[in-house]
């Protein structure tokens, strides 16, 4: 599958209008490079298909899209509709690693960061071990960095359309063939019930905004989470910018929450953008 967003396009059109007859680019979002020839009717692709410059300007145009290259040498964005939720999920490229627009809202921090050193961040606060729950999968990216440190990781995604996204996207790949990565379909408020007490060593939690998923953020969620969290254990809640008015307010009562639920220490940590809770 070949995949091109306007930060490899711009190389493709710099090559074209410096009369070079071929370059390097990436054709999985910044993962490798491959020669490509440039001619005056496009750029001809592994597989002898010829993407006409015509397209190759309709990305560049498109900032925000990732395209998909068919067989025929045209072009598809990358997004897939939820029936399910009523929500349109899409690719959206960065200088790494993709995000993953949620009707058109970022799922990581993009602003002076990219979505892969947003995820480090978070997983680093965690300090992952043993055996770890990921609550909601997204992209797979925490599930991903997690199961490089960890034994096993156990990640949960709600809405399946966002797994089909996730098989699109190159740099979820390792989602799909780590063994110690196990996925679960479902919402993490009733598939949490299923697991033994104290089953966890960490715990990342890093559910959409409040305003869209307020029940992942409530007394009763924070106690499940306490219940299957070994003694010593941690959880990193992502919260958003703790400096913002919004942010404050919202960790504010999470924190109150969250001790309320059993946690005996819970920690800002602002550089995360989120809270550190200790059983």
């Amino acid at each position: 599958m070949i995949l091109l967003s306007a930060y490899q396009t711009r190389e493709l059109l710099a090559a074209r209008d410096a009369g070079l007859p071929e370059t390097d680019v990436s054709l999985d979002l910044g993962l490798s490079q491959t020669l490509v020839r440039v001619g005056p009717e496009g750029v001809l692709l592994p597989g002898d298909a010829l993407l006409p410059w015509p397209e190759i300007e309709r990305i560049q145009d498109n900032e925000q899209a990732v395209f998909r290259i068919t067989e025929e040498g045209g072009i598809e964005k990358v997004q897939a509709f939820s029936e399910t939720f009523g929500r349109l999920y899409s690719l959206m490229p960065t200088a790494g690693a993709p995000t993953m627009l949620i009707s058109g809202i970022p799922m990581h921090r993009i602003k002076g960061t990219d979505p892969m050193t947003d995820t480090r961040t978070k997983v680093k606060a965690a300090g992952p071990r043993g055996r770890v729950l990921d609550t909601c999968t997204g992209l797979g990216y925490t599930a991903i960095l997690a199961a490089q440190r960890a034994e096993e990781v156990v990640t949960i995604e709600l809405d399946p359309a966002v797994i089909e996204l996730c098989r699109v996207n190159p740099w979820s790949r390792t989602l799909f063939d780590s063994p110690n990565i196990t996925q679960l379909i479902g919402d993490s408020f009733d598939s949490i019930a299923e697991f033994e007490d104290a089953s966890f060593d960490r715990i990342i939690h890093d559910p959409p905004m409040f305003s869209l998923a307020g029940y992942l953020y409530s007394a009763d969620f924070y106690g499940e989470l306490h219940r299957v969290l070994k003694r010593g254990g941690r959880v990193f809640h992502y919260i958003g910018d703790l400096r913002s008015k919004s942010g404050r307010n919202v960790a504010r009562s999470a924190a109150r929450r969250l001790q309320g639920a059993g946690f005996r220490v819970v920690k800002r940590r602002p550089e995360a953008f989120g809270l550190l809770a200790i059983k």
